[in-house]
């Protein structure tokens, strides 16, 4: 979903919603009923008198833009997916920058750090599955950085169909050079969320992507 241009002003209050009753509290009680005569329930933990500001971001404004033309839909997993997508979009031209300098695609990065993480020589198809690419991608740049000298291959010896893939020094040093940055880097973007907050993140992010991963593989299956 691409946001356009342009961002229409959020409404500060939902339509059809009235206004308190004097001399009741700014937020309203929070009140539970349960059948005749059931118990109520006292006011809820004190809040501040304003409520919390609207989301103002460019999700946002394509939200309030669906729900203009669509008001009858549940507009829900656009907030959540679109942010989401547009995060990891502005965060890839963030990392990317240490790469640039270096002279490598993300992608590349990713086939090297494969190669480094794990320890040992991979093949094109065990990189493919390390680097969530396709096969015919794995083979480009395993062709590029083989001309750079960053990996060399081998052929299997009982196999000549089959080759093996590990890094050179020089593909070594590299790796171990540009981590350090791009750690640095990519801890600078997200020092705009405290400690607690990024902590709390990456749980949500792990559950959700643990869930849509076993949900995948079950519909693959």
């Amino acid at each position: 979903m691409t946001p356009t241009n342009g961002r229409p002003t959020a409404e500060d209050a939902q339509p059809g919603v009235r206004p308190a009753p004097a001399g009741t509290a700014p937020n309203g009680p929070s009140e539970t009923r349960s059948g005749a005569g059931g118990a109520e329930a006292g006011p809820g933990p004190a809040r501040e008198g304003r409520a919390p500001a609207a989301p103002d971001d460019t999700v946002a404004a394509v939200v309030t833009q669906w729900r203009a033309v669509h008001p009858e839909l549940n507009t829900g997993p656009m907030e959540v997916i679109g942010r989401i997508n547009r995060c990891a979009a502005l965060l890839q031209q963030a990392e990317d920058a240490p790469l640039r300098r270096a002279g490598l695609s993300r992608a590349e990065f990713d086939l090297l750090g494969a190669l480094r993480r794990t320890g040992h020589e991979l093949t094109p198809g065990e990189l493919a599955r390390e680097t969530f690419s396709s096969g015919a991608a794995v083979t480009k740049r395993l062709k590029q950085l083989t001309e750079r000298g960053l990996v060399e291959r081998r052929g299997d010896t009982r196999d000549r169909r089959v080759a093996h893939v590990r890094l050179t020094d020089s593909g070594r040093d590299l790796v171990d050079g540009i981590l350090p940055e791009q750690l640095a880097y990519e801890t600078a973007v997200l020092s705009v969320l405290s400690t607690d907050g990024q902590t709390e993140l990456a749980t949500l992010l792990a559950d959700l992507l643990g869930r849509l991963e076993g949900r995948m593989g079950a519909l693959r299956a």
